[in-house]
């Protein structure tokens, strides 16, 4: 009967998760940096970053069958702690002693050669740092980025790690629960990805803009070239080609011509400087006969004025 006895007492989810949740707040008050992995909706990731890495983990047989055990401890709120600095993850997990075990991960730095390649995969690719830190990028760069051996994501060899727990497993489930509490912490940042592999988030965004800035470059010089191709042809052939400009606009061309010409508005049209005659001002219309304002309407004015006054006597 006693050995019956031995078997652990069964404890609810929400008893684990209060549990948790109280060793956390207990960190905390001694260190304010304590991040414990909270994991609120069905899915331990929900940004692409977080997915794809916990979907790289899955992918690899020797990982898959060991990995899973770690699911349940980082969804319960095990994980009380998880820092990353460098390609280092140090992260506490609540077990079954009353004392977290600490855990540690380390993850190699990807290769110069694999990055050099990435980078110019990416050039022109990607618009700005928020595009990249959300995962709204080309498909064709998702392949890129995921593609064993060439990727960013690591495989099982560039991963160490070590428990203080006595579990004699290779990869114990407090391993595994921080495995998938740092696919989780990308959701919050996923610059913190760049920083677990060891490159620079900025050179993608640097290598493209630039890519986008020749680009640009580019189409103006082709731009011009054909302008200048329309003057040569127009030289060619004799013709004038409307490049766009307008000579109405240029006060300096309209007084050349004028010049040229030898009208001038203050001599009044004569290019021997005299006035012109009133009769030559207003020229008739041919078929229509002269018609004088100025001098007819001072006559009917005349005419009208005796009129009205025999009226009025």
């Amino acid at each position: 009967m006693a050995f019956f006895n031995d078997f652990p007492e069964y404890v609810t989810v929400a008893e684990k998760k209060r549990r948790a949740a109280a060793a956390a707040a207990k960190l905390q008050q001694k260190n304010a940096n304590v991040w414990p992995v909270v994991i609120t909706g069905r899915s331990i990731a929900t940004t692409w970053w977080g997915k794809a890495w916990c979907s790289n983990l899955e992918s690899y047989a020797d990982y898959s069958n060991r990995i899973a055990r770690g699911r349940s401890y980082v969804r319960h709120g095990s994980v009380l702690d998880l820092q990353i600095a460098g390609g280092k993850v140090e992260a506490l997990v609540q077990g079954s002693s009353s004392k977290p075990y600490k855990v540690e991960i380390t993850v190699g730095p990807l290769s110069d050669s694999v990055w050099q390649q990435i980078v110019k995969e990416c050039t022109g690719k990607i618009s700005s740092l928020q595009e990249l830190a959300g995962g709204k990028f080309p498909a064709g760069l998702s392949e890129v980025f995921t593609t064993r051996g060439k990727g960013l994501f690591p495989a099982p060899a560039d991963i160490r790690f070590s428990c203080s727990c006595p579990d004699y497993a290779v990869m114990c489930k407090h391993v595994a629960a921080v495995l998938y509490g740092i696919g989780a912490r990308f959701d919050h940042d996923s610059a913190l990805f760049f920083q677990l592999r060891n490159v620079k988030m900025d050179e993608l965004i640097s290598a493209s803009l630039a890519a986008q800035s020749q680009e640009m470059l580019g189409k103006g010089g082709r731009r011009s070239r054909r302008v200048a191709d329309d003057a040569d042809l127009g030289k060619t052939f004799g013709i004038e080609l409307d490049m766009g400009t307008d000579e109405a606009a240029s006060p300096v061309r309209g007084r050349g011509k004028r010049e040229e010409s030898g009208l001038n508005e203050a001599d009044g049209g004569n290019r021997s400087g005299e006035p012109a005659a009133a009769d030559e001002a207003v020229k008739p219309r041919r078929g229509r006969p002269p018609k004088n304002k100025t001098v007819a309407e001072p006559e009917k004015e005349a005419d009208a004025a005796p009129k009205r006054s025999r009226r009025r006597l």
